[in-house]
């Protein structure tokens, strides 16, 4: 074996991506505290053609260097929005018919590997703050909620982690469908 080089993998330019058919499929971060995690999120989300990212709440946004570090230029091809408030951020793509998803432990969550996504549905993932999670009122506000599976000690993975393992799941089902 031999590693690739950077030009061998075959990517597309900024100017493709933008014009790209994108997966259907919108994060949200909700009150995100890392600006570490918020450029590994719009890394994630260039990797997999995401639709857009929203920043709520408290969640910085670009340009700031410490996104950029970690977002390595992703912020100026994928689109991105800040919206204040989340749960009104929620309600108005509940009425554009896009089903909203909390990533969260709640009661009645369903297991990541038991969710399938719907041909021509688009769907929003909620992202929570790295304590708290996602807001209750969020939680309240979104159609349903999945929970990744863990098994280890700690209650929880990091942020930019859960965005990576959802989006590539998302993804991956989607390819199915087309």
């Amino acid at each position: 074996m031999r590693k690739l080089k950077n030009q061998e993998l075959d990517r597309i330019s900024p100017e493709a991506f933008i014009a790209a058919e994108k997966t259907p499929l919108i994060l949200i971060l909700d009150n995100i505290r890392s600006l570490n995690n918020i450029g590994s999120v719009f890394r994630t989300a260039d990797a997999f053609l995401v639709e857009k990212i929203y920043l709520c709440g408290i969640t910085a946004q670009p340009p700031h260097k410490d996104i950029h570090k970690t977002a390595l230029g992703a912020t100026e091809t994928v689109v991105w929005e800040y919206v204040a408030d989340t749960t009104a951020l929620v309600q108005k793509l509940l009425e554009e018919q896009v089903v909203v998803i909390a990533i969260e432990q709640v009661e009645g969550a369903q297991s990541l590997e038991t969710f399938q996504p719907l041909p021509q549905q688009r769907y929003a993932f909620v992202l929570g703050n790295e304590v708290k999670g996602v807001a209750q009122s969020v939680i309240n506000t979104a159609q349903k909620a999945i929970e990744i599976p863990q098994f280890g000690t700690k209650h929880s993975l990091n942020i930019s982690v859960a965005a990576g393992l959802v989006v590539w799941d998302f993804f991956a089902k989607y390819l199915k469908l087309k």
